[in-house]
This record gives structure tokens, C-alpha cells and sequence, in this order.
């Protein structure tokens, strides 16, 4: 349909869509709206696209083991997991590539998935990141149209570098993570010589009620090691579950991967005009801004006993939050609280939480009844609340939400307007010209030029020339010369 007016967006109802690209949002910053319903149905529709693996996350491996706390962090929160030095929580750790199925080869291009479940003292915390510490988008509105271009054409059944970057051009928020993804770093040498990253900003709260923005990163002690292309092309030909491999022989061998925990705390009041919007997934904070403060250590020291059963029934929710612990106003980490435990509801089963690997250590005590595969129940306990039987009851006293920001303004869809730095391509030209050597930059360069010389759309060709050039005017020429 190219050159030709394109259809309206419908709903599935055939209903025009109001927009492709913004959610509802109380003013540009604000919270998102359950009355989205076109944001809803694509979420949920999106989630039940594959049976029975991941729809995205499909490959990859974990294991178990300790996160040891070793700085308290009482001043920031009152999470029971990061509070008391020496205190030692049981947690497993899930890595993945992205966009590929499930027998995809574990060298590809692509990010990893980085996600740890903590069976705290107070229920389970997830952590759902990857090994960068941005993504390429910053609207969950487009997340499904994201995974779309990254995964197969309708027709072929193929993938296809044309969508890719005709997506990725039409979206400049996707430039720091797609810098990132064609550096050496898009390929980590294993799981172990990678980092983790929480992504998105959360809101820890003490038990005074102080609150405080965070991020979290992991850093890997076994020094962050990548593949170079042809590596990495020549190790998917000869094991292309090298990474799986890895992983779990090194565990087996006793040679246990850990990573240190570090976090970037922001006060509270800062983030109101800080240069640009700190809760943009498409964004890094600047650690000469916020220093990295290291609080503890984790450790994988147990493999699986049954993959299926520990690994690939799995389910990691960024909705578990245990107290002391909060969502930010970041859209893309509010609109997953909805979406990831809908996708394991359809994926698993109702009752996905009742699964050894998916419960927590601690009591449950729930007015969820019922549905398929159910078998731990309260008895002859009430099923309803209130009641005056002895059931269980809520304490808003203790447990109640934190009064977590203040919002204003007109329902809209918008994009982030408020700070003066939030542009697309600050960042990612910061990253070329200043993070990456020289070598790096070659092996940047080199790999942009080998993905798009396979787009076929001459549009999108000029298109991805012009992406580099605003990242960085040198980097421009540089790929427009390569491709001629």
C-alpha cells in the first residue's frame, strides 16, 4: 500500500482507533486509565497471540539462588529484603533473548531478558528487566507493534530487516537501545559476563513515609564480556544453546556467577525538574548525577532439577511489589502491571501462582477461588469479605498504598512535554561519542551497515541514514557511505 492514503486504525470492533502511538493519561506525565479500552484489547489480544510459549522471552535458561544484603537501606525503604545487613533472600533468575522462538539460537542480536523473583518475607518481589538499562519505546501503546516488527512477516513467515527499521525510523525514541543493540554489547559472551537492569524507575518508601525514586543494576563479577558479530555468528553455527550450555555447566562445575546490586537513588522532589523526564525506559540517568550506591550481592548456585517445571513455568510480574515498594509514573512499567500477569493467566493457567515454582514462602491468604487446576484452598473458611466468620482482612493502616504522586490535568495522549532535555537523541549520541572506544564504534558501524543493506524499501534505507545522523552527524556519513 505504499504511496497510497492508509486505512484508519480500528479497534476490533472496527471502531476507529484513537491513536497507534500515546496511552490515556491523566496530563502528559500522568498515570494511564483503565478506560483505555484500545489500549486494553491490545494488550490483551497481544497476550494470547501464542500457545503455549512466550509471545515474547520464548528461549532461555535460570537458576536458582541468595541475593545478601550488604548495605542496610532502612533510610530508603522498609522492604523487609533490604532492610538488615547480613540478611539472605532465596530467589530465582530467569535469562532469555527477546524476539526469538523457543529453539532460537542464543547468540543472536537481540537484548537479554534479566528477571529475578524474590521469595521475600513478605510475599514474592519480581524484578522484570533486561541487560539494558533502556528499551525502545517509552508507551505500552506501541509495545505490541514493537514485538510485531521484530517477529515474522503474515505472508512469508519470515523476518524481516525492512519492518525493522521502517519501524525503528518511525519511533527516534528507539535510538538509545537500538545504539546499544548494534554495539558489541547487543551480543553478551554468556548470561554470566552480562549485566541486568531493573529499566524502569520505581518509588521506594521508608517507614517514615519519605519516598524516593531508584533504579536498579546488577553488575556482573565476572567481568562484562561480549561477542563480536562474527563470534557470535560462529558460535550460533557450532551451539546454539551455548548460553543455556553455559550457564549451567558453570553452576555444575561450582563456579557460581554473582552480580552486585547497585542503585541509583533520586529524592523524591528532584524529579519534578530534573533536565529531562526521569521516568522515560528510554532514558539512563547519568551516574555523575546519581553515583551508583552497591547494597548487596547475588549468587546462582543451584540448577534446575526439572527445566519445565522451574524455568519455562516460571511466571515474573513487575505487579509484585512487596510494602516499601512502588510503581513510578513510567507508562511503559504501568502498563505492564497489567499485562504480564494476564499473559500467565492465559500461558500457564488461572492458578499460576500455585505452582511450587511460583509460590511464595510465605502463607497465602485469598478470597481467589476456583478455576482450572485449582488445589489449595482455605476449606470451610468464608469465601467473601466483609464478613463475621473469621476470614481475612485487610490492614489499610499498615499496608495501605503510598500516597505516591500528585497529578493534574486533562485526559490526554500525549508524549513527554515537560522537561527541557527530552529529546531522542542526546543519549545515544552521548553513548557513541563518548562511551564506546574506537574499536566499538567500528563493530557499531559494521553491523548497522550489514542489517540495513538487507532492507529492500529504498525509503526506509534513507530513513535509517537520517536516524544515525541525528544520533550523530559523523555516524550519518559514516553508514551513508557504507550502504553508497
Amino acid at each position: 500500500m505504499a504511496g497510497q492514503n492508509p486505512p484508519t486504525t480500528t479497534t476490533d470492533a472496527g471502531i476507529p482507533a484513537p491513536s497507534d502511538e500515546y496511552s490515556l493519561s491523566v496530563g502528559p506525565d500522568g498515570p494511564l486509565l483503565l478506560q483505555d479500552h484500545y489500549l486494553i484489547q491490545k494488550m490483551a489480544q497481544f497476550n494470547r497471540e501464542r500457545v503455549p510459549e512466550r509471545v515474547v522471552h520464548a528461549k532461555g535458561g535460570g537458576a536458582h539462588g541468595y541475593f545478601e544484603l550488604t548495605e542496610d537501606m532502612s533510610a530508603y525503604t522498609r522492604a523487609d529484603l533490604f532492610n538488615g545487613v547480613g540478611k539472605r533472600t532465596e530467589l530465582l533468575v530467569r535469562f532469555s533473548t527477546v524476539a526469538g522462538e523457543l529453539g532460537y539460537p542464543d547468540t543472536v542480536r537481540d537484548p537479554r531478558g534479566f528477571s529475578v523473583k524474590f521469595y521475600t518475607n513478605e510475599g514474592n518481589y519480581d524484578l522484570v528487566g533486561n541487560n539494558t538499562p533502556v528499551f525502545f519505546i517509552r508507551d505500552p501503546q506501541k509495545f505490541q507493534d514493537f514485538i510485531h516488527s521484530q517477529k515474522r512477516l503474515p505472508d512469508t513467515h519470515l523476518r524481516d530487516n525492512t519492518m525493522q527499521w521502517d519501524f525503528w525510523t518511525l519511533s527516534p525514541e528507539s535510538a538509545h537501545q537500538v545504539a546499544i543493540l548494534f554495539s558489541d554489547r547487543g551480543i553478551p559472551r554468556t548470561w554470566r559476563n552480562m549485566n541486568g537492569y531493573g529499566s524502569h524507575t520505581f518509588m521506594w518508601i521508608n517507614a517514615g513515609g519519605e519516598k524516593f525514586w531508584v533504579k536498579y543494576h546488577f553488575t556482573t563479577e565476572q567481568g562484562a564480556v561480549s561477542f563480536t558479530d562474527a563470534e557470535a555468528k560462529a558460535m550460533t553455527a557450532e551451539d546454539p544453546d551455548f548460553h543455556l550450555r553455559d550457564l549451567h555447566s558453570a553452576i555444575a562445575r561450582g563456579e557460581h556467577p554473582s552480580w552486585r546490586l547497585q542503585m541509583q537513588v533520586m529524592p523524591f522532589e528532584a524529579a519534578a525538574d530534573y533536565r529531562f523526564n526521569p521516568f522515560d525506559l528510554t532514558k539512563v540517568w547519568p551516574h555523575s548525577d546519581y553515583p551508583l550506591i552497591t547494597i548487596g550481592r547475588m549468587v546462582l548456585d543451584r540448577n534446575p532439577e526439572n527445566y519445565f517445571a522451574e524455568v519455562e513455568q516460571a511466571a515474573f510480574e513487575p505487579a509484585n511489589m512487596v510494602p516499601g515498594i512502588a510503581p513510578s509514573p513510567d507508562k511503559m512499567l504501568l502498563g505492564r502491571l497489567f499485562s504480564y500477569p494476564d499473559a500467565h493467566r492465559h500461558r500457564i493457567g488461572t492458578n499460576y501462582l500455585q505452582l511450587p515454582v511460583n509460590q511464595p514462602k510465605v502463607p497465602v491468604h485469598s478470597y481467589n477461588k476456583d478455576g482450572a487446576m485449582r488445589y489449595r484452598h482455605a476449606g470451610a473458611q468464608p469465601v467473601y469479605a466483609p464478613n463475621s466468620f473469621g476470614g481475612p482482612a485487610a490492614d489499610p493502616v499498615r499496608y495501605a498504598e503510598p500516597a505516591a504522586w500528585d497529578v493534574s490535568g486533562e485526559i490526554v495522549r500525549s508524549a513527554y512535554t515537560r522537561h527541557r532535555e527530552d529529546d531522542d537523541f542526546t543519549q545515544p549520541g552521548t553513548l557513541w561519542r563518548n562511551v564506546l572506544s574506537e574499536t566499538d564504534r567500528e563493530h557499531m558501524v559494521t553491523n548497522v551497515v550489514n542489517h540495513v543493506s538487507m532492507v529492500t524499501a529504498p525509503d526506509v534505507r534513507r530513513r535509517a541514514v537520517e536516524y544515525w545522523r541525528a544520533v550523530d552527524p559523523g555516524l550519518g556519513a559514516l553508514v551513508a557511505k557504507m550502504l553508497g
